[in-house]
C-alpha cells in the first residue's frame, strides 16, 4: 500500500507541474499563488519553477509558529511541482488563437484536478501552501475557508501588482477546481489500514 501511496503522490505532484504549465501556455489568467509566483519570476528573472519551489521552502518556514510538522508528501510537493513545471514549460508551446487557449485552459483544470486528488488522496502530508491555511485555521479559530480566502487574496494582489497573469482563467480555476477534486478524490484516496487491536488475554483455566 505505501509503494501505491508514494507512486501515486509522485504522479500527481508531475501532474500538476505540468498542469501550471499548461495554464500559462493558455495565457488566460492564472490561480492566485502562481500569480504571485509568475509575478515575482517576472520580477528576479528566474524561472517559474524554481520560484515555486522556494517560495514553498519560505512558506515551510511560516509553519513553525503554527506548529504544523510536514511529512514526506510535503518536501516532494516542495520540490517537485516547480520542477515539472518548468519541464511543461520546455515542451508545452504557447497558443495565440482563442480556441486553443480555450482547450489549453479547460485542459489544465481537468489535469490539475486529478494531480490535487492523486497526491491529497496519497495521504503522505500536505502541501506548503495547504498546511499553511489549515495551520492558520486551527491556530486562530476562523474557518479554513476564512484561512484560504485571506491568504489568497494577499497572494492574488501581491502577484497582480508585481505583474503576475489575472484574467478569466482566474476565475475559471476558482469556480472549477473544488467541484473537480471533490468528484474525483474518492477514486483516489488510499485506504488506510487501522492498526489491528491485539486480542484480548484469554483467562487459563483450570
Amino acid at each position: 500500500m505505501m509503494t501505491r501511496r508514494i507512486t501515486q503522490l509522485l504522479i500527481g505532484l508531475a501532474m500538476y507541474g505540468i498542469s501550471l504549465a499548461m495554464f500559462i501556455r493558455a495565457g488566460l489568467g492564472l490561480d492566485p499563488w502562481d500569480v504571485f509566483h509568475q509575478g515575482v519570476a517576472g520580477k528576479i528573472g528566474w524561472s517559474i519553477g524554481t520560484v515555486v519551489v522556494v517560495v514553498s521552502f519560505l512558506v515551510l518556514l511560516l509553519w513553525i509558529p503554527l506548529r504544523q510538522m510536514p511529512g514526506f508528501g510535503t518536501l516532494a510537493n516542495a520540490v517537485l511541482m516547480g520542477v515539472f513545471a518548468d519541464i511543461g514549460l520546455a515542451l508545452i508551446p504557447a497558443f495565440s488563437h482563442l480556441g486553443g487557449q480555450i482547450a489549453m485552459l479547460a485542459g489544465a483544470v481537468v489535469l490539475n484536478g486529478i494531480a490535487s486528488a492523486c497526491y491529497i488522496g496519497a495521504r503522505l502530508g500536505p502541501g506548503a501552501r495547504d498546511g499553511l491555511m489549515t495551520g492558520l485555521a486551527r491556530r486562530t479559530g476562523w474557518s479554513v475557508r476564512l484561512s484560504r480566502t485571506l491568504i489568497e487574496v494577499v497572494v492574488l494582489g501581491v502577484g497582480w501588482l508585481l505583474g503576475g497573469s489575472v484574467g478569466v482563467g482566474t476565475v475559471v480555476y476558482a469556480l472549477a477546481i473544488g467541484p473537480v477534486v471533490q468528484l474525483l478524490l474518492p477514486l483516489f484516496t488510499v485506504p488506510v489500514k487501522a492498526p489491528v487491536a491485539a486480542p484480548e488475554a484469554v483467562p487459563a483455566t483450570s
